[in-house]
């Protein structure tokens, strides 16, 4: 079963509603934002990070349209020196590939290892979209549903405001 087949698999025995969108690969948030339909969605950015030991893994959930400074996040974080994650480290914890990084490879994640910060900005939102582990498919969601999503992988996380 691939990532996705398992998301959706664990999204329905939660009765999780979504909405699944294909397009072609969208390894880019630019690239992303060519195929953004709806105006009632916040469009997520997905940063996941590794501490200077490499022991802490961290991913950063953000509204698309903000910027971020990884000088600026590692000193709001307090969590030290940050470096983005490789490949090998993406695939490991998340189960997922560059370009297709989602709070939805949590479910691969099952020794909690990631901790979470989801930018404040997005409680104002009714729904969020990521990617369902590929990078081919934008996936809607209530922001409450998330939120359950969030709670069932058990991962830790805190809403944070990012500047």
């Amino acid at each position: 079963m691939n990532g996705s087949q398992k998301l959706f698999r664990i999204l329905s025995e939660r009765n999780i509603p979504f909405e699944y969108l294909e397009h072609p690969a969208t390894p880019t948030i630019e690239i992303a934002g060519q195929y953004w339909t709806r105006s009632d969605t916040n469009y997520c950015k997905n940063l996941f990070f590794r501490n200077h030991k490499g022991n802490r893994h961290y991913l950063v959930i953000l509204d698309c349209n903000r910027d971020m400074d990884i000088h600026a996040i590692e000193k709001q974080l307090h969590q030290g020196k940050l470096s983005f994650a490789s490949e090998q480290r993406m695939m490991t914890f998340l189960g997922v590939s560059p370009g297709a990084v989602t709070p939805f490879g949590l479910i691969n994640d099952e020794k909690h290892h990631i901790h979470v910060f989801l930018d404040k900005n997005l409680q104002k939102a009714e729904r969020l979209s990521f990617h369902p582990c590929v990078n081919t498919a934008s996936l809607i969601i209530l922001k409450d549903d998330f939120i359950r999503f969030m709670d069932y992988t058990q991962n830790t996380y805190e809403w944070i405001e990012l500047y």
